[in-house]
């Protein structure tokens, strides 16, 4: 993979870092070196490509950072971001997990995401490691889009305090056209359709945006789908609480289901080093979305009825007050009948599309997409238009057939066949002197 296709291919990185990456390396890819003394002098501090590896804490915990931009490889990526080796943080998770000296990890992570390829193979290795170990996920300052997939796979995820971020569930694919130097001519010679239907060296067609799309939300899906199986919630829980691309800060990452609690780096080492059984079960997202405040300094009312009567509300419920003072609840329900809408969509389609007939697939297609037609009356339809286009069909091949020719009558004198074969034997036999 060169570093064009990586920098245009789908991130889940937070937008205002990949945009500072895609500036740092525009130099390199017009053709100039990157002078790496000025990259250490503008960062602060030198460049290093260190591989990625785990230190081993008393009581056998294990622990693993991952700091920095995530990449596919240790490459010139993360020699100037001083980022995570994809590659290299599987590599050092399965070792981890083999060590006979480590009884539990703790990952330490503070990333705004990166590159997605090679994620989902560290986040299956963390899954791996939790079945077998306890494993524990630490938001210590950022832990972000990519990062965030991977820390999700944990066992257990806590951030460090009231600031740490948390979140940024999204992908993102950046198209970047600049026309070509005067004078340059480039020309590429490709087979197949959408080689390279997203090259950077054209502008980006209306085909071409589609088909970035679809791979944009294909990638989505499979985030998405990642981050509902490790924290044990539903895909529509995931759509609505976390993956609409918001960060989430401290409390507001744990009742949006993000993560499990708060806690320092020195606690998590202690309670994995003591408890680790704690810490042995994947625990499911919960969400606490808090209520609004209904004022301070005044007395509650007492609102308890007498004794010996029934309890009788004089206000209506509504979505409002629903959704105002039992926000939970009115979530909860939200989601469920979401859900069950959802299925029933999905339901109505499919039954629409197993009445499809040969000729009527635009048909079906229409009524599938129209959000009302049942497939019975899919069904009434396609059969309806199946007679319109027979009766259409005898139309024409009546209108385009030649006319009958006309027939000669046959009458009674016209002798038959059979007659005069008589005829014809009776006169060989009087010949030969044979009286009949």
């Amino acid at each position: 993979m060169t570093l064009q296709d990586i920098l245009c291919s789908p991130w889940a990185i937070e937008p205002d870092r990949l945009h500072q990456l895609q500036a740092i390396y525009a130099t390199h890819l017009n053709g100039s070196k990157i002078d790496i003394d000025a990259v250490e002098a503008k960062l602060g501090r030198p460049l290093q490509n260190q591989a990625t590896a785990y230190e081993v804490l008393d009581g056998g915990v294990a622990m693993l950072s991952l700091d920095g931009v995530i990449a596919p490889k240790a490459n010139l990526f993360t020699q100037i971001s001083g980022g995570v080796s994809a590659q290299l943080a599987e590599k050092a998770i399965l070792e981890a997990l083999a060590d006979p000296a480590v009884n539990s990890l703790l990952l330490a992570i503070d990333s705004p995401g990166g590159n997605v390829h090679g994620v989902p193979e560290v986040g299956a290795a963390v899954r791996r490691f939790g079945a077998e170990k306890p494993v524990v996920a630490l938001a210590s300052g950022v832990m972000c889009s990519a990062a965030y997939w991977i820390g999700s796979a944990a066992n257990s995820v806590f951030v460090s305090g009231p600031t740490t971020t948390v979140g940024s569930i999204g992908v993102v694919a950046t198209h970047d056209y600049s026309p070509r130097e005067q004078g340059r001519v480039v020309t590429e010679i490709t087979a197949g359709k959408y080689k390279r239907m997203g090259s950077s060296g054209e502008p980006l067609n209306k085909e071409g945006r589609a088909y970035l799309q679809s791979q944009v939300d294909y990638l989505y899906s499979v985030f998405v789908d990642a981050v509902a199986a490790n924290r044990g919630a539903s895909t529509e829980q995931v759509l609505e609480h976390m993956a609409d691309g918001r960060v989430f800060n401290g409390q507001q990452a744990i009742d949006a289901g993000l993560a499990d609690g708060v806690s320092a780096t020195d606690q998590l080492i202690h309670a994995l080093a003591t408890k680790p059984e704690q810490f042995s079960k994947r625990r499911k997202a919960v969400f606490s979305l808090p209520t609004p405040s209904k004022g301070a300094g005044v007395a509650p009312k007492d609102t308890k009825p007498p004794k010996g009567t029934t309890a009788m509300s004089d206000e209506t419920l509504s979505r409002a007050s629903l959704e105002q003072d039992h926000a939970p609840l009115f979530a909860q329900v939200k989601a469920e009948f979401m859900a069950l809408g959802a299925a029933q969509e999905r339901d109505r389609i499919q039954g629409v599309r197993e009445q499809s007939m040969p000729g009527h697939e635009a048909l079906i297609d229409k009524l599938a997409m129209d959000g009302t037609t049942t497939p019975g009356e899919a069904a009434m339809a396609v059969m309806a238009a199946q007679r319109a286009a027979m009766k259409a069909t005898t139309a024409a091949l009546d209108a385009d057939a030649p006319e009958a020719a006309a027939q000669s009558p046959v009458t009674d004198a016209a002798p038959s066949k059979e007659a005069e074969q008589k005829a014809a034997v009776g006169a060989i036999l009087a010949h030969a002197g044979v009286k009949q």
